[in-house]
């Protein structure tokens, strides 16, 4: 009988999904709960919600949205492995219920410690727990692993229209891409930046930067943000604030033989790097010459390549051989 194993999580870019389909072409019988999909059952719950957060300082849809997990468990049957990405937007409680029903219960961190802390789930919760974040790999003792390239290898420069391209959420990087855009700009690098999404605090930048930058309230699908990263020779990438670990654009530049510019310097410790595909930025902002973006995308070893593969990756998490 195939193994049984479960994924966990909001998947707001559905990079979450690949693994369970990564999974399947294993011959595992693999499931993804994504907790992103629950929705109110009716107005009436939409409205007692509401109420609940305003005179009871209780958000009534985030309890459900982790009942309807248990109750996906219990639907599927026990499972021999649950992965729960990014743990911090499940309560303790609810953890407990979900470990019952596993033989084995790993969490994968993709954010940091700091900007999203899980220390109440540190003592008993998971048996294992894999983090992106050097800095929490060593402070916590995590097992250290990286985000995945979930692409097919292409080579695709026929439909290049712009040096660089930003794809990314509306957050406190976008004053630093705004300076970039206006560097770029001096320099005659055609630069597309696409910013997605609502923030209610950060709604001035849309105004500042808009001579730059193309601002979208809603998300795009995975297909558009790749089809954009095809247009680009270069992808450029600002790390979060507090974070050390490597955005998924650095593996999807792997797939698409695209360069990449960014501020993360963590990336000089990958065997990956090479200066002639991967440029760091210090915190002045400083960019490139013309000629990163003339010389031509220098191929990895296979072995090089493979290492940082979605199919190594759930090999890993879940001990696969």
């Amino acid at each position: 009988m195939p193994k049984k194993i479960c994924i966990i999580s909001f998947d707001h870019w559905d990079y979450d999904k690949h693994i369970a389909i990564a999974l399947k072409k294993k011959g595992i019988d693999s499931y993804h709960i994504k907790i992103g999909n629950y929705k109110h059952a009716s107005v009436f719950d939409k409205i007692t919600n509401a109420l609940s957060k305003v005179f009871l300082n209780k958000n009534l849809k985030k309890l459900r949205r982790q009942d309807f997990i248990v109750h996906e468990l219990d639907r599927l049957g026990f499972q021999d492995q649950i992965l729960v990405i990014n743990p911090e937007v499940i309560d303790l409680e609810h953890h407990l219920q979900i470990k019952k029903r596993t033989n084995k219960y790993i969490a994968y961190l993709y954010d940091s410690m700091e900007r999203n802390p899980i220390t109440h789930l540190l003592d008993g919760i998971f048996d294992s727990i894999y983090s992106f974040d050097a800095n929490d790999v060593a402070q916590y003792n995590f097992l250290p692993i990286t985000n995945y390239n979930y692409l097919t290898e292409v080579i695709d420069t026929a439909n290049e229209v712009y040096d660089a391209v930003y794809v990314g959420s509306l957050d406190d990087r976008v004053p630093r891409l705004i300076d970039v855009a206006a560097r770029f700009k001096k320099m005659d690098v055609t630069f597309k930046c696409l910013i997605l999404g609502k923030n209610r605090k950060l709604v001035a930048l849309k105004t500042k930067g808009a001579q730059y930058i193309e601002f979208k309230d809603d998300y795009i699908s995975q297909e558009h943000l790749i089809e954009e990263y095809k247009k680009a020779k270069v992808i450029v990438d600002f790390v979060r604030e507090n974070q050390t670990g490597l955005s998924f654009r650095f593996f999807e530049a792997l797939a698409l033989k695209k360069k990449v510019i960014t501020n993360n310097k963590n990336v000089l410790n990958y065997s990956f790097y090479n200066p002639n595909n991967i440029f760091v930025m210090d915190e002045s902002n400083t960019l490139p010459s013309k000629d990163f973006f003339a010389k031509n995308y220098e191929e990895l070893k296979q072995q090089t390549y493979n290492k940082y593969t979605i199919e190594k990756w759930i090999e890993k998490v879940f001990n696969l051989k």
